[in-house]
């Protein structure tokens, strides 16, 4: 009995095996109780208010999850927790800029767009999971990876604070030149089909990729880049695995339930990228500062970093208000 308990216990990334499977059951039912419950049809359309209703949800879990590290793993590891997840939550409100924007060229219909989103943070888990394995193996082997992190932070805040607002052109991404080189794509969708089997031009038949498939890959693609500048932020609040991953996933989690209220008002946050670009210089000058001056107190990174995104907000929302007023006669 002893033999076939012990394997539980052992460490795995720095944590016991059982704190990693009671992450993975509390993420799996969440995953099932939004697929098998929340949305039975398929087909079902998510207003605002239940996106508002679904992503405070998955906002109190985090929540309640990093009151759980707070209690076993103390107030350091709490602080540097959160400070994680409102970074990546953060982070991931440009991804939903880019997402409506692949949505929009797609012309995917609002009622297939859950598809798309659920499938899509299914493969933002398992890539996350591999990116922070590997950060964690480079940082473990290789500490000076922190300053090519933390100096590739401070590049990007500094671009991102000079960077001329610009659309991605969808239309000649290489992802997607690809994809269209490679597969079979029907002239248009099939229900909330990925993939079909049908006639060809020839008259055989053959497995055709639909346009949902290429938006679903296209957002995969999105998350890959994204995923470039948030995961070197959080390893430079911590390097434990477990805070990395768990908060990341976290904050991804509820982005699918976030993205429908967001959609239609992602333009009220235009300013909040500077503040994101303020974050990600203080983030990458920490790393410096820790070397010369030793490590400062978690809490005031979390201070730092929810002062200027709460910042971000108010100027957005405070800026783009006749903006706000307009929408709902236009």
């Amino acid at each position: 009995m002893d033999s076939l308990i012990a394997p539980i216990f052992l460490d795995f990334m720095g944590k016991p095996v059982w704190v990693w499977l009671t992450f993975v059951g509390l993420v799996l039912a969440l995953l099932a109780f939004d697929l098998g419950i929340l949305n039975r049809r398929r087909d079902r359309e998510i207003g605002v208010k239940e996106s508002l209703r679904l992503s405070a949800f998955y906002i109190a879990v985090a929540l309640l999850f990093g009151g759980w590290v707070w209690w076993s793993m103390g107030d350091t590891a709490a602080a540097q927790y959160y400070t994680g997840f409102f970074i990546e939550k953060s982070l991931s409100l440009d991804n939903v800029f880019v997402i409506s924007l692949i949505f929009t060229y797609f012309a995917v219909p609002r009622s297939y767009q859950h598809r798309v989103l659920f499938w899509g943070i299914l493969g933002v888990i398992v890539m996350r999971g591999l990116m922070i394995a590997a950060g964690a193996a480079l940082v473990s082997e290789f500490h000076w990876v922190l300053y090519v992190f933390g100096a590739f932070l401070l590049l990007t805040g500094v671009k991102m604070l000079f960077a001329v607002d610009k659309e991605p052109d969808l239309a000649n991404n290489p992802a997607l030149r690809f994809l269209n080189r490679h597969l079979r794509i029907t002239d248009g969708f099939r229900g909330q089909k990925f993939f079909v089997r049908e006639a060809g031009p020839d008259g055989r038949t053959a497995l055709y990729a639909t346009p949902l498939f290429l938006a679903l890959m296209m957002v995969e693609f999105a998350d890959l880049i994204f995923a470039v500048d948030s995961v070197p932020a959080i390893f430079a609040i911590t390097t434990d695995p477990y805070i990395i991953y768990t908060s990341n996933i976290f904050a991804i989690l509820g982005l699918r339930a976030l993205y429908f209220a967001l959609a239609a008002m992602v333009h009220r946050f235009r300013y909040l990228k500077y503040a994101l670009a303020l974050v990600l210089v203080f983030i990458g000058g920490k790393i410096f500062y820790t070397q010369v001056f030793g490590k400062p107190d978690p809490l005031i990174s979390l201070g730092v970093t929810l002062t200027l995104i709460a910042g971000g907000v108010v100027v957005s929302l405070l800026k783009t208000r006749s903006e706000g007023k307009r929408l709902p006669a236009e």
